[in-house]
């Protein structure tokens, strides 16, 4: 097991602010459009709030018109993990940072071209780092 999915609640707590330790660890979600990546234009690379694994790309994100942060993609097929969600009456897809099994959001087939998928994920529960020059 990875040392990030070792820590405890205190740890967490400690590393996060409040509202970051709610979406990542306790599967928060933030308000649509209140988020500080959501309109996030710059190139480079999104990676997990917590255990600062690269998770999605610039090249992949798209305005969804939802108000979270989207992807059609993650950076590699091992990065994010998936989980069936049955909360608030619905049937979703989970997503978590595959290292330390943080909740990013969740992932819908209603995305744009090549892969025809919207990974929805929290500002929260992303770190950006710019794309230098």
């Amino acid at each position: 097991m990875d040392d990030a999915r070792k820590k405890s609640d205190a740890e967490w707590q400690a590393e996060l602010t409040p509202e970051q330790y709610a979406v990542c660890r306790c599967g928060g979600t933030e308000r649509a459009f209140t988020g500080k990546y959501w309109d996030e234009k710059r190139a480079g690379t999104y990676a997990c709030a917590a255990c600062h694994t690269p998770l999605f790309s610039s090249d992949t994100k798209y305005d969804s018109g939802s108000g979270w942060p989207s992807y059609w993609a993650p950076i590699s097929d091992d990065v994010v993990a998936e989980k069936r969600d049955i909360s608030h009456g619905m049937i979703r897809t989970e997503i978590l940072c595959a290292k330390c099994e943080s909740h990013l959001g969740h992932v819908f087939p209603d995305g744009p071209r090549p892969t025809g998928l919207r990974y929805c994920v929290n500002s929260l529960s992303l770190d950006f780092e710019p794309k230098e020059g």
